[in-house]
């Protein structure tokens, strides 16, 4: 893997891309000059969880012949207050999904990604508690 990261302004607004020439936002709190042009790097480590989990949590259904329409994520994370680095806490996701989905399943998808498979998970789990729930919204 490999990231190529660009500054584009005196301020902290600068731009990543990928190997396949995708790119993502970031900047930095207001605080330290940011303009509120991008994720801040602890956003995008809190949206990676929902991503990563979210791809395993498609890939397992999709092997259990269950049809999902939609998958939206709400994740609320909680920082450590005046510590430096300021670590997660918490951080909890919360998981809609919709389709006729069989509730047995779904519970076994949200296991096998958030205690088995989904690294950005298992990495965060070393400082932060990791909750999840869900709910199932019939189409």
């Amino acid at each position: 893997m490999r990231i190529e990261l660009k500054r584009l302004n005196k301020g902290c607004h600068m731009v990543a891309k990928n190997e396949e020439g995708n790119e993502i936002h970031i900047d930095g709190a207001t605080a330290v000059g940011g303009e509120g042009k991008g994720f801040r790097p602890m956003q995008l480590l809190a949206a990676g969880a929902a991503g990563c989990s979210s791809i395993d949590i498609i890939s397992i259904l999709t092997k259990q012949r269950q049809v999902l329409i939609d998958l939206q994520v709400s994740v609320d994370a909680k920082r450590e207050i005046g510590k430096v680095p300021s670590l997660f806490k918490t951080l909890h996701l919360h998981f809609i999904l919709t389709g006729n989905l069989d509730k047995s399943k779904v519970e076994k998808a949200l296991d096998l990604s958030l205690q088995k498979y989904c690294s950005v998970v298992k990495i965060m789990e070393k400082t932060a508690k990791i909750s999840y729930s869900y709910e199932i919204k019939k189409n």
